[in-house]
């Protein structure tokens, strides 16, 4: 129904408890290299339990060959530079949720490409950033949501 992406994720654990996460929404993964690990490391299938069999996912060799595919104006940037909150999109689906490695984010010139489509997930001053998977978990499950009726 959706697809999620992490564009060079850092921390195993996170990529196989978002791998779960797909799994359990129907969600498809897509993993943009240079990834922080290996993809058969221990961690990561431990964090995605016994799904990641399950698991539909596609593991691209660049930022380029995923945006020369993909169409922008389908893909919505998670970002902490962003003012518009995630519910205030229209997801539909088909559409990719795009999510940037722990350490550094989404590449701004990728998201000032279609920045209308830049959504945050509103947090008090106190904190900086959520963890990646409960970030994940948040803006997939409020797509989920607007599109409820298709959700099977």
């Amino acid at each position: 129904m959706f697809n999620v992406v992490l564009v060079h994720p850092q921390i195993p654990p996170n990529t196989g408890n978002i791998g779960r996460l797909c799994v359990n929404t129907g969600a498809k993964l897509h993993l943009i290299k240079p990834l922080g690990f290996d993809i058969s490391e221990k961690s990561l299938k431990r964090a995605g339990l016994d799904y990641w069999h399950k698991l539909d996912f596609t593991v691209w060799e660049s930022l380029d060959a995923f945006v020369e595919e993909v169409p922008l104006q389908r893909c919505y940037f998670a970002t902490t530079k962003a003012t518009k909150p995630y519910f205030e999109a229209q997801f539909k689906p088909g559409d990719y949720l795009l999510f940037g490695s722990e350490t550094k984010g989404l590449p701004m010139d990728l998201m000032q490409s279609n920045w209308q489509n830049a959504i945050t997930i509103p947090m008090t001053k106190e904190g900086r950033s959520l963890n990646l998977a409960v970030s994940v978990g948040v803006v997939l499950y409020e797509a989920i949501r607007q599109n409820f009726e298709e959700f099977g």
